[in-house]
């Protein structure tokens, strides 16, 4: 479910505006989510994965009332860029917009990986990052419905197991992140 008034618990908003870009990621116009995603127009977004000093990874179930992967597992946060927004600001914004986390020195927030705009990414150039933190988080209920504290291996033997659990962006997204930032199973 989606909506268009401005409501702060709504999950989205389908005249939300984003920035629409061409096969190299420069902004050449923009329009509104609806039409982003109806179109398949090329735009961006972000990926967030929050490690505990454990080395187990924090995974959101998305809230039900999410326009794609309603009530599916995903990073720990993610989300589109706003207009004219970096990908880092966009990284710091999620962090604290889903599941309140605010970004330190100690959050230790890194680029890792970007994402070529596909099928599976939802035709997002994505900039996947790691942080650091304990929790415990305050999830957006509009955003989130739950999460979990899961070990790599843990999530990876699900992701083979049973992939109709995750979105399908956290699915393609995740062996590429083991692969580029080097985190191995526990």
């Amino acid at each position: 479910m989606s909506t268009t008034g401005t409501d702060p618990l709504a999950a989205q908003r389908d005249d939300e505006i984003f920035d629409v870009v061409n096969d190299r990621d420069e902004v050449v116009g923009q329009a509104t989510r609806a039409e982003v995603h109806k179109r398949r127009l090329l735009h961006r977004a972000v990926h967030v994965l929050v490690f505990g000093a454990d080395g187990r990874v924090f995974l959101q179930q998305r809230s039900r009332l999410k326009d794609t992967s309603p009530g599916l597992w995903n990073s720990s946060c993610s989300g589109h860029l706003d207009t004219s927004e970096s990908y880092d600001v966009a990284a710091v914004r999620e962090l604290k917009e889903e599941i309140g986390l605010m970004v330190t020195p100690l959050t230790r927030l890194t680029r890792v990986l970007k994402l070529e705009p596909c099928r599976e990414t939802g035709w997002e150039f994505a900039w996947i990052y790691t942080a650091h933190g304990d929790g415990p988080f305050t999830l957006h209920p509009a955003e989130v419905e739950r999460g979990e504290w899961r070990t790599v291996d843990e999530v990876t033997r699900a992701i083979a197991e049973r992939s109709g659990e995750f979105s399908r962006a956290f699915a393609y997204l995740w062996p590429k992140f083991l692969a580029a930032s080097g985190v191995k199973g526990v």
